[in-house]
Protein backbone atom coordinates (compact mmCIF):
# COMPACT_ATOMS: atom_id res chain seq x y z
CA UNK A 1 0.00 0.00 0.00
CA UNK A 2 0.99 3.51 -1.18
CA UNK A 3 -0.44 6.67 0.89
CA UNK A 4 0.30 10.29 0.39
CA UNK A 5 0.84 11.70 4.18
CA UNK A 6 2.53 14.75 5.32
CA UNK A 7 5.47 14.87 7.25
CA UNK A 8 6.03 15.20 11.20
CA UNK A 9 6.67 17.98 13.63
CA UNK A 10 9.14 20.76 12.96
CA UNK A 11 12.45 21.37 14.07
CA UNK A 12 11.50 24.18 17.15
CA UNK A 13 12.33 23.93 20.62
CA UNK A 14 9.44 24.71 21.60
CA UNK A 15 6.41 22.41 21.61
CA UNK A 16 3.27 24.37 22.43
CA UNK A 17 -0.24 22.31 23.39
CA UNK A 18 -2.17 21.90 20.47
CA UNK A 19 -1.86 20.95 16.85
CA UNK A 20 1.74 22.17 14.97
CA UNK A 21 3.80 21.61 12.15
CA UNK A 22 2.02 18.10 11.66
CA UNK A 23 1.45 17.02 14.95
CA UNK A 24 -0.62 16.85 17.80
CA UNK A 25 0.95 18.06 21.23
CA UNK A 26 -0.41 16.38 24.07
CA UNK A 27 1.17 18.01 28.12
CA UNK A 28 1.09 16.14 31.35
CA UNK A 29 3.09 17.08 34.80
CA UNK A 30 5.65 14.49 33.58
CA UNK A 31 5.85 14.33 29.85
CA UNK A 32 5.11 16.06 26.74
CA UNK A 33 5.05 13.98 23.41
CA UNK A 34 3.88 14.87 19.65
CA UNK A 35 0.79 12.36 18.56
CA UNK A 36 -0.19 11.81 14.94
CA UNK A 37 -2.38 9.18 13.35
CA UNK A 38 -3.28 7.72 10.06
CA UNK A 39 -6.40 6.77 9.35
CA UNK A 40 -6.90 3.65 6.50
CA UNK A 41 -11.15 2.81 6.23
CA UNK A 42 -11.87 -1.00 6.45
CA UNK A 43 -13.45 -0.85 2.85
CA UNK A 44 -10.14 1.03 1.47
CA UNK A 45 -9.36 -0.45 -1.79
CA UNK A 46 -5.31 0.28 -3.10
CA UNK A 47 -5.80 1.83 -7.01
CA UNK A 48 -4.04 -0.22 -9.32
CA UNK A 49 -2.18 3.45 -9.72
CA UNK A 50 -0.08 3.73 -6.84
CA UNK A 51 -0.19 7.83 -7.54
CA UNK A 52 -4.26 8.15 -7.75
CA UNK A 53 -3.21 6.47 -3.48
CA UNK A 54 -5.77 8.62 -1.53
CA UNK A 55 -4.78 11.04 0.75
CA UNK A 56 -4.09 10.11 4.59
CA UNK A 57 -4.98 13.17 6.79
CA UNK A 58 -3.32 13.50 9.93
CA UNK A 59 -5.69 12.48 12.88
CA UNK A 60 -5.58 14.08 16.67
CA UNK A 61 -8.35 12.59 18.44
CA UNK A 62 -11.06 12.16 15.57
CA UNK A 63 -11.25 8.94 13.55
CA UNK A 64 -14.31 9.25 11.01
CA UNK A 65 -15.04 5.75 11.20
CA UNK A 66 -14.15 2.07 11.97
CA UNK A 67 -10.42 0.97 10.28
CA UNK A 68 -6.90 0.55 10.70
CA UNK A 69 -5.51 3.71 12.78
CA UNK A 70 -1.62 3.94 12.64
CA UNK A 71 -0.09 5.96 15.34
CA UNK A 72 2.95 7.68 16.20
CA UNK A 73 4.12 9.02 19.70
CA UNK A 74 7.37 11.15 19.60
CA UNK A 75 8.49 11.39 23.43
CA UNK A 76 9.42 15.03 22.97
CA UNK A 77 10.52 16.14 26.92
CA UNK A 78 12.32 15.38 28.50
CA UNK A 79 14.63 13.59 26.39
CA UNK A 80 15.17 11.65 29.59
CA UNK A 81 11.67 9.49 29.26
CA UNK A 82 13.63 7.60 26.34
CA UNK A 83 15.45 6.01 28.64
CA UNK A 84 12.90 5.27 31.26
CA UNK A 85 10.44 2.10 30.13
CA UNK A 86 7.01 3.13 28.98
CA UNK A 87 3.56 0.50 28.34
CA UNK A 88 1.02 1.09 25.67
CA UNK A 89 -2.35 0.29 26.46
CA UNK A 90 -5.49 0.88 25.03
CA UNK A 91 -9.36 0.86 26.19
CA UNK A 92 -12.72 1.71 25.13
CA UNK A 93 -14.49 3.95 27.33
CA UNK A 94 -18.21 2.72 28.78
CA UNK A 95 -19.99 5.11 30.57
CA UNK A 96 -17.28 7.76 30.56
CA UNK A 97 -14.55 5.43 31.97
CA UNK A 98 -11.88 3.09 30.38
CA UNK A 99 -13.51 -0.44 30.87
CA UNK A 100 -12.37 -2.96 28.27
CA UNK A 101 -8.86 -3.30 27.35
CA UNK A 102 -8.02 -3.78 23.62
CA UNK A 103 -4.39 -3.60 23.47
CA UNK A 104 -1.36 -4.02 25.92
CA UNK A 105 2.04 -3.28 24.91
CA UNK A 106 4.64 -4.17 28.44
CA UNK A 107 6.63 -0.95 29.29
CA UNK A 108 10.10 -1.03 27.18
CA UNK A 109 12.33 1.59 26.24
CA UNK A 110 12.20 3.51 23.27
CA UNK A 111 15.61 4.93 22.76
CA UNK A 112 14.97 7.19 19.20
CA UNK A 113 11.77 8.20 21.49
CA UNK A 114 9.50 7.38 18.58
CA UNK A 115 6.66 4.96 19.63
CA UNK A 116 4.65 3.29 16.49
CA UNK A 117 1.68 0.94 16.33
CA UNK A 118 -0.55 0.13 14.16
CA UNK A 119 -4.22 -0.57 15.91
CA UNK A 120 -7.55 -1.97 14.07
CA UNK A 121 -10.51 -0.55 15.33
CA UNK A 122 -13.76 -2.33 14.60
CA UNK A 123 -16.81 -0.26 16.26
CA UNK A 124 -17.72 3.56 16.71
CA UNK A 125 -17.16 4.95 20.08
CA UNK A 126 -14.62 6.63 22.46
CA UNK A 127 -11.36 5.22 23.24
CA UNK A 128 -8.22 5.97 25.50
CA UNK A 129 -4.52 5.50 24.59
CA UNK A 130 -2.56 5.08 28.12
CA UNK A 131 1.17 5.91 28.31
CA UNK A 132 2.15 4.67 31.97
CA UNK A 133 5.27 3.93 33.25
CA UNK A 134 8.01 5.36 36.02
CA UNK A 135 9.87 8.88 35.17
CA UNK A 136 13.26 9.36 36.18
CA UNK A 137 12.62 10.96 39.68
CA UNK A 138 10.26 7.11 40.13
CA UNK A 139 7.24 8.88 40.55
CA UNK A 140 4.11 6.66 38.35
CA UNK A 141 3.18 8.75 35.15
CA UNK A 142 -0.31 8.34 33.11
CA UNK A 143 -0.84 10.63 29.98
CA UNK A 144 -3.79 9.74 28.43
CA UNK A 145 -4.75 10.49 24.02
CA UNK A 146 -8.58 10.27 24.04
CA UNK A 147 -10.24 9.07 20.41
CA UNK A 148 -13.14 9.25 19.19
CA UNK A 149 -14.65 6.52 16.68
CA UNK A 150 -17.32 7.73 14.79
CA UNK A 151 -18.96 11.29 14.28
CA UNK A 152 -22.37 12.09 15.20
CA UNK A 153 -25.01 12.75 12.76
CA UNK A 154 -24.41 16.47 13.00
CA UNK A 155 -20.69 16.89 12.75
CA UNK A 156 -20.61 16.95 8.97
CA UNK A 157 -22.95 20.10 8.92
CA UNK A 158 -21.15 22.39 11.46
CA UNK A 159 -18.83 23.51 8.85
CA UNK A 160 -21.99 24.77 6.73
CA UNK A 161 -23.62 26.87 10.34
CA UNK A 162 -22.25 29.87 8.90
CA UNK A 163 -24.32 29.33 5.38
CA UNK A 164 -27.48 27.92 7.49
CA UNK A 165 -27.39 30.97 9.73
CA UNK A 166 -27.20 33.11 6.70
CA UNK A 167 -30.19 31.41 4.89
CA UNK A 168 -32.46 31.31 7.74
CA UNK A 169 -31.90 35.25 8.22
CA UNK A 170 -32.35 35.79 4.20
CA UNK A 171 -35.91 33.79 4.44
CA UNK A 172 -36.77 35.37 7.60
CA UNK A 173 -36.13 38.85 6.35
CA UNK A 174 -38.17 37.90 3.17
CA UNK A 175 -41.42 36.88 4.73
CA UNK A 176 -40.93 39.71 7.36
CA UNK A 177 -41.21 42.17 4.21
CA UNK A 178 -44.06 39.81 2.76
CA UNK A 179 -45.99 40.70 6.08
CA UNK A 180 -45.18 44.46 6.38
CA UNK A 181 -45.91 45.38 2.58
Amino acid sequence: MQFHVSSQGDGSETYPKGFRGGTCTIESETLLIGYSAYFIPHDYKVPDDALSAMSVPILCGKVPSPGLLSITIDLLHPVSMREQPVALSLFKEIGGAPAQSLLSIPARNYQSGIIYQDIRIDEPGEYVIRLSGVDEHQADFTLEIPITVGTKWYEPFVQFWPLLLLSAVAVFLSNLKRIID
